[in-house]
This record gives structure tokens, C-alpha cells and sequence, in this order.
């Protein structure tokens, strides 16, 4: 049961207990999705969900050649729009999160918590360290395939085509896992969930629908942009911390976060619908950035990379599994490559 841990992360037991307790209370409290369906019982929106899910799934396995299994074939009512949150803390000059090591699955840049009342616990400990800290609602999360990760409420309530998008993204981690390296699982999981809901959309004939993801993936795209702009000038920054004192380290930071802040939310206001930063957020730090860049860094590389392969699922994941295989450099130098060849054909 400690690999619950995967989806969080600390070494006292008091952690590792809400882990379990909070994962097992999930699991048991879901209901068969096809039983559900059949009772007559639930709202016609929840038997629209549920029945696009199922559809998902089968477009998962055969389509996307994913690993899908038994997940998503119960279903769990939850009381909360999220099922855990996310602690994200940063040192104050750098963008490299802190990470917590667990038993079997290594490190992550991430730790999670099924009560947000032992997130701000833990969190107030870093920020009163001078940590740049975020706590972020978690709507899924995978168990890489030890479990039969149920569906819930937290996916239904989103629009049909999040809903879908979660679920392939979800379900790509079972595919590859490199211990320590959150970028490259993350970046690969939106990689596989983008092109898999495109492909969804194009097969189920939903225009409307399909011109929305359209839109959010631009917004993605225009948002990377300017956070990979801007962490740049902060990463040489961040490198003259021997050279300049403190103050001006920190002026300075504040200076291009602010930048990067009035640029985002003046993007934001031509959009129909808000961005990966909410709408008109107030604020920014090295953890929003930091989490933002685990989720995208590479996922240019990796679509790059699919579309290289003519939308083969199964050779790209082959290819995947043999990249994750080499030395982190390696990695990341071969995902940079990707990357450009992937910004010079568009």
C-alpha cells in the first residue's frame, strides 16, 4: 500500500497513513459506471458523462493503444471539486522545486494531500523558510496502473471534452514513469492527452466542441511562450546569486514576474475563455511557474515526436519507453531537438 504514496509524498507515517486512508476511502466508494447506467436511478446529465467516459475508454484502448484496463469502470460522488491538492514549494531564487522522495517511486516536485487543512500545515513550514509555495486542487490523479483508478464527480462535472482530455492524460502515465523527472511524465501525458482529444474530436464530428480545445490548446501554446521567455531571464538571474545582494535579486525577479504578469492578463482579455493562470490572476511565483513548466517543457518534443511517426500511438509510445531509458541529458537534449523542428513546421 505504499505506493499510494506515489500520488504524494513525505516520510512520516502520519503521512503516509492519510495517503492510504485517503486513496482506500476512494476506492471503496465506488459504484459499477455500467450499473449505474442501467438503475435509471441518476440525473441525465451524470448518464451523459458516464456514458461518454465508457466511450473514452474503448477510444483509449483501441484508438490511443493505451493501457486502459479496469479504470474508470466504477464511479465515486465526491463532496469536493477536487480529489487532492498539490503542495508546489520553490526556493525564492531558483526554479527548481523542492522534491520529496518515496519509497519505490522515487522523487517528485510535487506532494499531495487528501485534506487541505495538512496542506497549509505544511506549507506555512516552507513559506515561513522564504519558499515561493502553491497549493493547487487536483481534479485526477494515477496510481501508474497498481490500482483500477475509478471515475468520479471531479471528472463529470467538467465539459464533456476536459472530461475526455483528463482521462487520456490520466491514463498515459500508465504507459511510462521515469523516477525524478516530473517534467518529462507530465510533459508526455499532455502530449498523449492533446493529441488524443484531437483525434476524439475529429472522429466523433463535434466542430463546436473540437474549435473550443482549439482555442484552449492556443492559449496553452501563447502562454508557454511567455513563460518560457520569462523563466529564462529568471534562470540567469537566479545564476548571479553570488554577485548581487539579495534586494536586488529580488527586485529584480519581481520586475520580470510583473512583466510576465501584465503580459499574460493582457492575452487573457482577447480570449473567450479563461487561460492556464485562471482569469486576470493577481499574482505569480516561481512555484506557478515551475508547475506550469513541468506540465509543458516538453510537450512540443512529444508531439513533435507522434507527428514524426504519422500518429502511430503505439510506435510513439515504443519510442517513448526507449527515450526514457537514456541518461536525463540525453533526454532533454533529444526532446530540445524535437522541439524546434516541432516550432519550425508550424
Amino acid at each position: 500500500m505504499l505506493l499510494v504514496t506515489g500520488l504524494t509524498g513525505c516520510t512520516t507515517i502520519g503521512y503516509y497513513t492519510q495517503a492510504v486512508s485517503g486513496h482506500l476511502s476512494l476506492m471503496v466508494s465506488g459504484e459499477p459506471v455500467d450499473s449505474l447506467l442501467a438503475s435509471g436511478e441518476i440525473s441525465p446529465e451524470l448518464a451523459n458523462r458516464l456514458a461518454v467516459s465508457q466511450q473514452a475508454r474503448q477510444f483509449a484502448e483501441n484508438r490511443l493503444s493505451l493501457p486502459v484496463g479496469d479504470a474508470f469502470t466504477d464511479y465515486v460522488e465526491l463532496s469536493r471539486p477536487w480529489v487532492v491538492v498539490n503542495l508546489v514549494a520553490v526556493p525564492e531564487f531558483s526554479l527548481e522545486p523542492h522534491r520529496w522522495c518515496y519509497p519505490v517511486l522515487g522523487c517528485q516536485a510535487y506532494r499531495g494531500y487528501f485534506d487541505l487543512g495538512d496542506a497549509r500545515e505544511e506549507q506555512a513550514h516552507f513559506d515561513a523558510e522564504g519558499y515561493d509555495t502553491l497549493i493547487g486542487g487536483v481534479t485526477a490523479y494515477s496510481t501508474l496502473g497498481w490500482f483500477d483508478d475509478p471515475l468520479h464527480s471531479g471528472f463529470t462535472r467538467l465539459s464533456e471534452d476536459r472530461m475526455v482530455a483528463l482521462m487520456f492524460h490520466e491514463l498515459a502515465h500508465r504507459v511510462v514513469y521515469v523516477d525524478e523527472d516530473t517534467s518529462f511524465n507530465e510533459s508526455f501525458a499532455t502530449a498523449v492527452e492533446l493529441e488524443g482529444l484531437k483525434a476524439w474530436l475529429t472522429e466523433t464530428g463535434k466542430p463546436d466542441v473540437f474549435q473550443q480545445a482549439l482555442e484552449r490548446l492556443s492559449q496553452r501554446n501563447q502562454t508557454l511562450d511567455l513563460v518560457s521567455a520569462s523563466t529564462a531571464r529568471l534562470d540567469a538571474l537566479y545564476q548571479q546569486k553570488g554577485q548581487l545582494g539579495e534586494s536586488e535579486l529580488r527586485q529584480r525577479k519581481a520586475s520580470i514576474i510583473a512583466e510576465l504578469l501584465a503580459s499574460y492578463n493582457q492575452l487573457e482579455r482577447t480570449w473567450s475563455q479563461p487561460g492556464p493562470f485562471g482569469a486576470r490572476p493577481e499574482k505569480l511565483n516561481n512555484a506557478n511557474l515551475a508547475l506550469f513548466r513541468q506540465y509543458n517543457e516538453y510537450v512540443p518534443g512529444f508531439r513533435q515526436l507522434l507527428r514524426e511517426l504519422n500518429y502511430d500511438f503505439q510506435v510513439f509510445y515504443d519510442e517513448v519507453m526507449q527515450l526514457s531509458e537514456q541518461p536525463n541529458d540525453e533526454r532533454s537534449a533529444a526532446l530540445a531537438r524535437l522541439s524546434e523542428r516541432f516550432a519550425e513546421d508550424l
